[in-house]
């Protein structure tokens, strides 16, 4: 299976694009408006696009950082690349871009998108206030550039801002975005929602939920009655009762991020999306 997204995301979801894929067979979304309220490394859109089922994809991250990497790869392509290609991958570096990402907006979308691709390729599972790959000393067995190849990360980001005609990007709270889009989207639309880990969330995301802002998701989600949705969580009784009336599984994912192992997690379905039965999330 190709990579399309020029970053690595905790909690990323590469395992479910062949299902994604088979579900919009099944329930005759090809051609689809596809919707990512919780976009991060928007694999499975990016997939999505570029593989010919979906004919729009709505990319979305509260995360100002992920939207300024976002909109540095569609609306400053080449300068983006550029910075690739010159900036040394050096531990010098990696603490200047560090400092970028605690000052935040304070400089320009390009460089708070770059710095945020910097430390994505350069820091443990790709999260952003992770440690450096290799560690201060850089003696470990991989080193900071171990997943840094200049060349095969800006074909990804050329290739991807040919389609950004294709592609809207929003800098939105889920719920907003959620609430905007129900009432003016077509009925062919699949919306995606994969928000923060109910257990680990602290851990991975900066803008992590509490319980209250779970159940402020679940009371949007159910809202939406007209287009499709799905909806994977951690597999924890508090979310199985939130979304108890729907269509539920629960499925094995390899996890990269912290431990690497191999998790449960629940996926959830509206009620007007079909699920199909298969061995591939087994």
């Amino acid at each position: 299976m190709a990579f399309y997204s020029p970053l690595r995301y905790p909690g990323g979801k590469g395992k479910l694009i062949p299902y994604i894929k088979q579900l919009i067979q099944e329930n005759s979304l090809l051609d689809c408006t596809y919707v990512e309220p919780y976009a991060g490394g928007a694999s499975v859109a990016l997939s999505l696009l570029l593989d010919g089922y979906a004919s729009e994809i709505i990319i979305n991250d509260i995360d100002h950082s992920i939207f300024a990497f976002w909109h540095s790869v569609l609306n400053e392509t080449e300068e983006l690349c550029e910075l690739i290609q010159k900036t040394p991958v050096t531990l010098k570096v990696w603490k200047r871009q560090k400092k970028k990402q605690q000052s935040g907006a304070g400089g320009s979308l390009l460089e708070l998108g770059f710095s945020t691709f910097f430390l994505n390729r350069t820091n443990h599972s790709g999260i952003l206030r992770a440690g450096v790959i290799g560690g201060y000393k850089q003696e470990g067995k991989w080193k900071i550039d171990a997943r840094y190849n200049k060349e095969n990360l800006i074909d990804r980001i050329k290739r991807i801002s040919r389609y950004k005609n294709q592609i809207r990007l929003y800098n939105s709270d889920a719920s907003v975005l959620m609430n905007s889009l129900r009432n003016t989207l077509p009925k062919n639309t699949l919306f995606y929602f994969d928000p923060p880990y109910y257990v680990k969330g602290k851990e991975l995301y900066l803008n992590h939920y509490s319980e209250m802002d779970h159940k402020k998701i679940s009371d949007d989600i159910k809202k939406i009655i007209t287009q499709k949705w799905l909806l994977t969580y951690d597999n924890v009784e508090p979310i199985k009762k939130l979304y108890s009336r729907y269509g539920q599984r629960i499925y094995n994912l390899h996890y990269s991020a912290g431990k690497a192992g191999i998790g449960q997690e629940l996926m959830v379905f509206s009620d007007n999306l079909s699920s199909v039965e298969t061995p591939m999330l087994a």
